[in-house]
């Protein structure tokens, strides 16, 4: 287990809260995490080094905001996402080549258990692997994710039955997805505070990056060696990130004083944390709807197969900058705002481009442009909102708690949407109604937690 050293910093004056209240939010209401983990944990209270402006304090809390160490957790992050994540972003590469190859015998719907069932696993199973990253560290959790994952490739190369690829893929690859992306993004909120949405955003291109390469990749080797080959190259490549990963990825903080490694659902109570998880519930349903269905939506309406599958990159290069840039945005308008602002644009892309210009070529890489852009901004930025609630010793454990139950709309997604396309005739009219309205729903819970954090007022930063 990795040694940590609690740094020596004297008492606060003044610190009576056992919450902290974010800089410059002097209207932030207490939550309820208070009556939770107060007595537990002592008091936190926030101030800044005068003398170098990056170093954040809270309580005994002390963040660098910068330097090598940290920055070396930024880069092991992004080698770790560009492979774990970049695979997930590449899971319409996967399904449309299975669907019209190995199982060409089964339908959407049920080709569709196998991803959905795939990223549930991927959240579901960070319910113990964010308590066990508060508590122990990333070491024993990327390494085995990092194994596990390149096994389930290599297997994936030889499957042929639909069994074959629910186990290699849907149960291996999901279980071992957790254990590597949770602590990838955890570990970064304990080197950066107020610069905690830029470091996040920067990371999570990684995955962006990987949901451009990795279906490039496998389009042209397939021609050119096969999908054996294709798929087993692609394992060696996520071997030499995950090696990255695992030597530079690196918890700071000390575990909370008593810290389990058991989850702790007690935190669904605080209201703000609540509505955040219901709005992300919805966001994660129908963010991973176009991802799986892009291509076979492009193939349904008469365009190439060469096309269909270069539609999928031309969203994941969008989604890379919109993962940075909003997370510059963010540190200055809050990472709340930013999301909600992207739920908004999400929903424009579907109901105003999608919908109408969808069978154009147009049509269709300006919403593949406008939805990776601002689901980019979702994906980086969602973490943040989760570490706006807690305290960052906690990070794991909220996160873990936040996205297991999310798990549950991502293992139903697919199957759903394969199922409303079959009740359309093989229309996707339906799925894209579908896919804005839980977008709506996801923007509204979101603003209806920040209103339970901060106040009604839309232009706090928050």
């Amino acid at each position: 287990m990795e040694e940590t050293e609690k740094p020596d910093y004297p008492s606060l004056p003044g610190a009576r809260d056992p919450t902290y209240l974010e800089k410059g939010q002097g209207g932030f209401k207490i939550p309820q995490k208070s009556e939770i983990f107060a007595q537990e944990y002592g008091v936190s209270s926030d101030k800044s080094n005068a003398s170098t402006g990056h170093e954040t304090l809270l309580g005994d809390e002390t963040y660098p905001e910068g330097g090598l160490r940290a920055w070396l957790v930024v880069l092991g992050s992004w080698c770790g996402l560009l492979a774990s994540l970049g695979l997930m972003n590449s899971i319409a590469t996967l399904q449309t080549y299975i669907a019209t190859n190995q199982l060409s015998d089964y339908d959407e719907g049920t080709i569709g258990w196998i991803f959905s069932l795939y990223t549930a696993l991927c959240f579901l199973c960070g319910v113990y692997v964010g308590p066990l990253f508060d508590r122990y560290g990333p070491k024993w959790l990327i390494g085995p994710g990092g194994i596990g994952i390149v096994a389930s490739i290599m297997l994936l190369s030889v499957c042929t039955e639909y069994w074959h690829f629910m186990l290699s893929w849907g149960i291996l690859n999901g279980i071992a997805t957790s254990l590597l992306f949770t602590p990838c993004l955890t570990a970064i909120g304990h080197f950066f505070r107020e610069r905690r949405g830029f470091a996040s955003g920067l990371a999570s291109t990684g995955g962006g990056l990987g949901g451009v390469a990795f279906p490039l990749i496998m389009q042209s080797l397939f021609d050119k060696v096969g999908w054996g080959w294709a798929i087993r190259i692609l394992g060696f490549v996520c071997l030499l990130l995950f090696t990255f990963a695992n030597l530079l990825v690196r918890k700071r903080l000390p575990p909370a004083k008593n810290a389990s490694p058991h989850p702790d659902f007690r935190i669904m109570k605080e209201r703000p944390f609540l509505l955040l998880t219901i709005g992300v519930f919805f966001l994660e349903f129908g963010l991973f709807i176009p991802l799986a269905y892009i291509s076979s939506y492009a193939l349904a309406n008469g365009f190439s197969e060469k096309f269909a599958f270069q539609i999928l990159p031309i969203l994941n290069a969008a989604s890379v900058i919109g993962r940075a840039l909003p997370g510059w945005w963010a540190d200055k308008i809050g990472p709340f705002n930013t999301n909600m602002i992207s739920l908004c644009v999400t929903i424009f892309a579907c109901y105003v481009v999608w919908l109408p210009f969808g069978h154009t070529t147009p049509g269709l890489v300006i919403f593949a442009l406008m939805f990776g852009f601002s689901t980019g901004n979702n994906i980086s930025i969602t973490p943040v909102c989760v570490g706006k609630l807690c305290h960052t010793q906690h990070y794991g454990r909220y996160y873990a708690t936040c996205y297991t139950v999310v798990s549950i709309a991502v293992l139903l997604s697919l199957p759903v949407a394969g199922s409303i396309v079959k009740a359309t005739d093989g229309n996707y009219w339906g799925l894209i109604l579908f896919t804005g309205l839980t977008q709506l729903i996801a923007v509204v819970a979101m603003y209806a937690s920040k209103v339970a954090s901060v106040g009604w007022s839309l232009w706090t930063n928050f």
